[in-house]
């Protein structure tokens, strides 16, 4: 599975961005995918989620009820939809994917993530 992470840029305070995930290869219809934050010196965190047939997804707390994500598998993409983003958003967004069954839930651990996209930089002024 290879991973192709975009849409991040610059934005003020309040603003939105739509970061996207491009998933290939042969275990790509069978795979959860999340998006991790990661800030110079600090560890990768846990943004959000999505099951394998999108049925299912969870959110970090400092993140809910404004971010979104979503996946069109007809495309091969995984969006996060940010809104109302704050300067505590800024960070480098990778995407992360591994294969699974139906039945799995959302995992918040990136050890639980096999394959990882390449990230995206966010920067939110205010």
């Amino acid at each position: 599975v290879q991973l192709q992470a975009s849409g991040g840029g610059s934005v003020q305070t309040g603003e939105s961005l739509r970061l996207s995930c491009v998933v290939s290869g042969r275990d790509r219809g069978r795979s959860a995918v999340g998006w991790f934050r990661q800030t110079p010196g600090k560890e990768r965190n846990f943004v959000a989620g999505i099951t394998r047939g999108g049925g299912s997804t969870d959110y970090a707390d400092a993140v809910k009820g404004r971010f979104t994500i979503s996946r069109d598998n007809a495309k091969n993409t995984v969006y996060l939809q940010m809104n109302t983003l704050k300067p505590e958003d800024t960070g480098h967004y990778y995407c992360a994917a591994s294969p699974t069954s139906l039945t799995v839930p959302v995992k918040r651990d990136e050890k639980d993530y096999r394959y990882w996209g390449q990230g995206t930089l966010v920067t939110v002024s205010s």
